[in-house]
């Protein structure tokens, strides 16, 4: 046990061992993002019966798991060659080489799981251009060393624009381009602005959709 202890706390092979956690990392975090979100998906929007929802649920978890821990795993591999090929050290535009080849690779083929990861992932690099406000979201740890790097929030004032626009926009979208929204954003779309719209009685008005 010493043994492994000793090999997993080399120095020499913690970039190549950071490799493994980082898939597993992105596997772990995967299944805790996607299995209730597709639970839930199911449960509002499935169709057929219970099998075949159970079905879908375990493919897009499984996709989602598994892309995020190849993806994961193949940042690091790629910024490793890069670093080695560099004389050790890592640039600048490394991570975004890193990033646009990852994502070409693993997230590249269009499936309704791949776009929602995409669509959410670009909607937190156009919000990183506003500008920001003065205090970040937490205090920095207690007792930590060196330089800490804490997000800081959107001023206060270009996200009100930001929303406002963000959701004038969607709604526009949907009553005129529905066909360009995300499926999932739709179906929800759809349950809550059109489907309250109709009802046939007073169990159907407050206690069941349809």
């Amino acid at each position: 046990m010493s043994s492994i202890t000793h090999w997993l706390s080399d120095p020499r092979m913690h970039d190549y061992l950071a490799i493994v956690k980082g898939a597993r990392n992105g596997f772990v975090y995967g299944v805790k993002v996607r299995f209730p979100h597709a639970l839930i998906m199911a449960i509002l929007f499935g169709r057929g019966d219970w099998k075949s929802r159970l079905l879908v649920i375990y493919k897009a978890t499984k996709q989602h798991a598994f892309n995020l821990a190849k993806f994961v795993s193949l940042y690091k591999i790629l910024l490793l060659l890069q670093r080695k090929a560099n004389g050790g050290k890592q640039r600048s535009a490394d991570t975004f080489i890193a990033g646009l080849l990852g994502g070409y690779v693993v997230f590249g083929d269009r499936s309704a799981v791949n776009e929602q990861i995409v669509l959410y992932v670009v909607s937190r690099v156009i919000a990183s251009f506003m500008p920001r406000a003065g205090s970040p979201y937490s205090k920095a740890p207690a007792g930590a060393s060196g330089p800490v790097v804490r997000p800081i929030p959107p001023d206060p004032r270009y996200f009100s624009v930001f929303a406002a626009l963000s959701w004038g926009a969607v709604m526009w979208l949907f009553q005129h381009r529905g066909e360009a929204i995300q499926p999932g954003m739709f179906n929800s779309m759809t349950y809550l602005y059109r489907d309250s719209e109709v009802w046939t009685d007073l169990r159907t008005l407050l206690w069941h959709n349809t």
